[in-house]
């Protein structure tokens, strides 16, 4: 009983200090959400809970991801950019044996150094093959969902090998194994459910649980709206008009996650956490064009390192922001989120990482204390790099496809914009290994300024040159058989790889 007296005294000091009271903290993160996929930016959407909470809230409009899922993830909970914690390359594939080198400490083991209850609810993709990569291990006291991405829906399964190029977006693919847990262990008892709509009622049954007298980290990770492209019929339904079938369960989908976040919304107001909660949504990176998502009008896609397959779609709500319905356009990255909330939870700042905290730029609309993004450094043969500082940004390398401006296949955009937009297409002359662009007057990367701006150009290269010198080698070891399913009773389970 005193051991217990002692760490509630504790808490509460920790919780009030200096007068301030630590808010709970819900992150919500969706995966492969196309600039172009919500209401406040294409009216044929219906994303009305989302909208609401960014237009009461204050919208990032200058908010950037890494190209892809893994990476962007190793960014928010590290503080650091992916090229030097070795993670730069590719996502996590289910038999690769390696995770997030756990010399890094991720923001909720900070946040329960302060006196958090911290859980963690959905995808994780930040490595699995060692227990000590997994979510209760890196600082969560409580983990409900999947270790992979790109899971059936329903079934919570999928193959442990990626897709082969010759398998339709709709052709059904053998899945080789389960991947859903409780904490550390397997949980079958939800097969059937939704994955969306399970990871919104799990959430509510864990803020039913919890006390608002105690300051509550919610990492909530949806499934949606990457592929499979699965979604309730009364939903796909909401877009009977559009005759793409991807496009229309896209769409139906990503107003099933506006429904799951209203669920978790309601909850936090039913159960007293509303009022002192700092509620952030970020995407992870640009939407997926061949499975549905759009980026309009931003150039590129996933994968990509042009702005459709970076720049976020991003908003913060709460009582705590002294400004609040405006779009801020200062320059914040991924990796900022994690001082940035550690700031607000009152925790000691942490020295060397990438991010920097912008609660002040953020909630008073403070003058910018960020004048340079890196989009991503690749460890490969040929130098592929791109960087931001002030309105420029420059990409050494091929940028990836595709490149060109992609409009919706829902009837909001004819055909001829896109068409005259595609005639900008710089990558004609494919032979270009560097790439300029004033991101603020050509935000749609439509000039390249590379032969008009040489000086610039040399400028920003050398800047690549230095911040290379910081580069972990890409950690991406061979895939290793030891974790197929089979030999783990079907699952998707950890114990076959040395944690480094």
């Amino acid at each position: 009983m005193k051991g217990c007296a002692s760490i509630l005294i504790l808490v509460t000091f920790l919780y009030f200090t200096n007068g301030k009271k630590q808010p709970h903290i819900v992150f919500v993160v969706a995966d492969d959400l196309g600039w172009n996929d919500v209401s406040w930016h294409n009216s044929k959407l219906f994303t009305p809970n989302l909208e609401a909470l960014a237009r009461q809230g204050v919208i990032l409009n200058q908010s950037y991801v890494q190209p892809i899922c893994t990476p962007s993830r190793v960014a928010f909970m590290t503080g650091y950019y992916p090229y030097k914690v070795g993670r730069q390359n590719h996502v996590l594939h289910p038999l690769v044996p390696t995770g997030v080198p756990l010399r890094f400490s991720f923001i909720s083991e900070k946040l329960r150094e302060v006196g958090y209850s911290t859980h963690a609810i959905g995808k994780w993709h930040l490595g699995y093959c060692n227990l000590s990569y997994t979510p209760t291990y890196r600082g969560f006291d409580s983990f409900f969902g999947f270790y992979n991405g790109a899971l059936d829906y329903y079934t919570h399964t999928r193959s442990s090998r990626q897709k082969p190029p010759n398998i339709k977006w709709n052709e059904p693919f053998m899945q080789f194994g389960f991947d859903l847990r409780n904490n550390t262990k397997v949980s079958r008892r939800y097969n059937g459910v939704y994955s969306t709509r399970l990871l919104s009622e799990v959430a509510k049954e864990l803020i039913s649980s919890q006390s608002p007298e105690l300051p509550l980290y919610l990492f909530l990770s949806f499934q949606s709206v990457h592929s499979p492209l699965q979604v309730p019929k009364v939903y796909e339904d909401l877009y009977r008009h559009i005759r793409d079938e991807k496009r229309r369960k896209y769409s139906g989908m990503v107003t099933a996650m506006d429904t799951a976040v209203g669920v978790v919304v309601e909850a936090l107001k039913t159960y007293g956490f509303w009022k002192d909660c700092v509620f952030v949504f970020t995407t992870d990176n640009g939407g997926q064009t061949v499975s549905g998502g759009n980026n309009w009008p931003l150039r590129g896609n996933k994968g990509t390192m042009w702005e459709g397959g970076t720049r976020a779609l991003t908003f913060i709500h709460s009582s705590y922001l002294k400004k609040k319905g405006y779009v801020n356009d200062k320059l914040f990255h991924a990796v900022d989120w994690f001082p940035t909330l550690l700031s607000i939870a009152l925790g000691n700042p942490v020295a060397g990482i990438d991010g920097v905290d912008q609660w002040n730029v953020i909630s008073h609309d403070e003058e910018a204390v960020r004048n340079e993004i890196v989009y991503n450094i690749y460890d490969l043969d040929e130098p592929k790099a791109a960087i931001r500082k002030g309105d420029y940004k420059l990409i050494q390398g091929f940028p990836g496809k595709p490149s060109d401006w992609i409009a919706p296949s829902d009837g909001s955009l004819t055909q001829s914009i896109y068409s005259r937009m595609k005639k900008f297409d710089t990558l004609n002359n494919t032979r270009d290994s560097v790439r300029l662009y004033n991101v603020k007057k050509d935000p749609l990367e439509r000039y390249n300024l590379a032969k008009k701006l040489p000086q610039k150009v040399k400028r920003l290269l050398s800047r690549l040159k230095e911040l290379k010198r910081f580069m972990v080698p890409a950690d991406d070891p061979s895939t290793d058989e030891g974790g197929e399913p089979n030999l783990w009773g079907g699952h998707f389970s950890p114990g076959w790889c040395i944690a480094k």
